[in-house]
């Protein structure tokens, strides 16, 4: 059995997940949203589902953090995140794809970090990783689809 991480590592790790969730690409791709005029109805609406639950990840993680003790900090803001509007959903869809890629990742290395955490930290994580993962497979698909 793996020792419990202590509170300041298990903070620490959440705060970054919620770093990341809030610093996605995702949260971008909401309904309207410039970047996939392009996109398949199909296509559209699972990326659009995929912003949503950026936004249900992020939150679920905020309420760990709090509910552990700790506080969460606000969201830099992005400026690169202006060129999005003008790729080609063939250049758009790839780069989806990395940036879940590199969040399956942080998920990944998290449970590392946390071995031993209490099963409701782990569920969580174990809930949203499976999430990310099928997440990664559509946009794959799609990327293939669009070339």
């Amino acid at each position: 059995m793996c020792p419990m991480p202590t509170a300041a590592v298990l903070l620490d790790t959440l705060q970054s997940l919620l770093d990341a969730e809030q610093a996605s690409v995702f949260r971008l791709m909401r309904s309207g949203s410039p970047y996939l005029t392009r996109a398949t109805l199909e296509t559209r609406d699972r990326v659009e589902r995929m912003a949503a639950d950026t936004d249900r990840h992020a939150a679920a993680l905020a309420a760990l953090i709090d509910r552990l003790g700790g506080a969460t900090r606000p969201r830099a803001v992005q400026p690169e995140e202006q060129y999005l509007a003008y790729l080609s959903l063939k250049f758009l869809l790839p780069k989806l794809a990395e940036a879940k890629r590199t969040t399956i990742e942080r998920y990944e290395n998290a449970l590392r970090a946390l071995r031993g955490a209490s099963p409701e930290v782990l569920a969580l994580l174990d809930a949203q990783l499976a999430e990310h993962r099928a997440d990664l497979a559509v946009l794959e698909s799609a990327a293939t689809a669009a070339r």
